[in-house]
């Protein structure tokens, strides 16, 4: 079948790959002229996984208009601050019935919205799903084994995306919980930032072990607040994610923290980068919604007094271990 994919990043890619390995037709779409030239002529992408020769199944446009209309089942794949924009154009141009699947793992920083209700607000005409777990795009490009979670609130629309998506490896579980995915998602990748600070300080494993662990704690913290079943952020959506995340050099929110840990300011981390880390943004909308639904997270608190307000990490660390003892199960 006819697949749109909004977005040509490392991720979009990945998946244009993986469809079109499962016989799917895909179009991407992208705003560089060059990528897409690149795509349709030689079969290569100019952005990322350059050496490898990309199906015939794939081309590329510029043209929204022209991604809109090759299908009716769409996969967003753009950075979260960014998908306002391309809803709103998307929603000039049809108001017309179809299915979207956001691979996004963000909050919007402007709102303190979850993903679901940004689409919903600019274009309910579409069906919505979201899918998130432990899916580095490095190695979903290459085949390897990996496992995810695809929900949402629509009677039989996750299980209408697990049968064109599930298979060559790639595993999906379906899900109602669209909040419980959305916020492990988002989440995760906050705790990611601070994981690559601490390997960073050299704190030792039992500290990046502490820090995920206690990160989840803080996930499911506000996950409860926000309506998420704890059993999702327990899953692929949560745990799973959130350990891929807080380990792996595949990770730019681990690379971040690993720059910054290691004495570089924010702004030239992300230089180094090249590429957008969620996490360094989400936290200001993690830490404005902790406010809203009075809920503790010190963690979160921590990584963006780091980023925002350039304080030491070594000395928000004692800080950290200085606080009173407390059980550690509580909502």
């Amino acid at each position: 079948m006819n697949i749109t994919i909004l977005g040509s990043g490392s991720f979009a890619s990945a998946m244009a790959m993986h469809l079109a390995a499962l016989d799917h037709s895909v179009l991407l779409w992208s705003i560089d002229n060059e990528q897409v030239d690149a795509i349709n002529l030689t079969g290569y992408n100019t952005f990322c996984f350059k050496d490898m020769k990309l199906s015939e199944n794939i081309k590329a446009t510029l043209s929204l208009e022209k991604a809109l209309d090759f299908s009716e089942w769409y996969i967003m794949a753009i950075p979260t601050q960014f998908e306002r924009e391309v809803l709103e154009k998307i929603a000039r141009i049809t108001k017309a019935p179809g299915h979207m699947l956001n691979l996004a793992k963000g909050i919007e920083i402007t709102t303190g919205n979850l993903l679901h209700t940004v689409h919903a607000e600019i274009c309910p005409n579409f069906t919505y799903s979201a899918l998130s777990g432990p899916s580095h795009a490095e190695e979903v490009a290459i085949g390897c084994p990996t496992c995810v979670a695809l929900a949402s609130k629509t009677p039989g629309e996750a299980e209408a995306w697990q049968k064109i998506i599930n298979g060559n490896n790639f595993r999906i579980y379906t899900s109602d919980d669209v909040v419980g995915l959305e916020v492990g998602g988002a989440t995760k990748n906050i705790y990611a930032v601070a994981a690559g600070i601490a390997r960073a300080m050299e704190l030792g494993d039992n500290a990046v072990a502490a820090l995920a662990c206690r990160g989840l704690a803080e996930i499911m913290r506000l996950g409860h607040k926000m309506g998420a079943s704890p059993l999702t952020l327990s899953g692929l959506a949560g745990v799973g994610d959130l350990m891929v995340t807080c380990y792996s050099m595949h990770s730019r929110n681990f690379r971040l923290g690993l720059a910054i840990g290691q004495g570089k300011t924010f702004d030239q981390a992300v230089a180094e980068l090249g590429q957008v880390a969620e996490g360094a943004y989400t936290v200001r909308a993690v830490v404005e919604n902790s406010k809203k639904f009075e809920v503790e997270l010190p963690l979160a608190e921590s990584l963006y007094r780091v980023i925002y307000k350039n304080e030491s990490p070594q000395a928000l660390l004692s800080e950290l271990l200085a606080r009173p003892p407390k059980p550690e199960m509580r909502f």
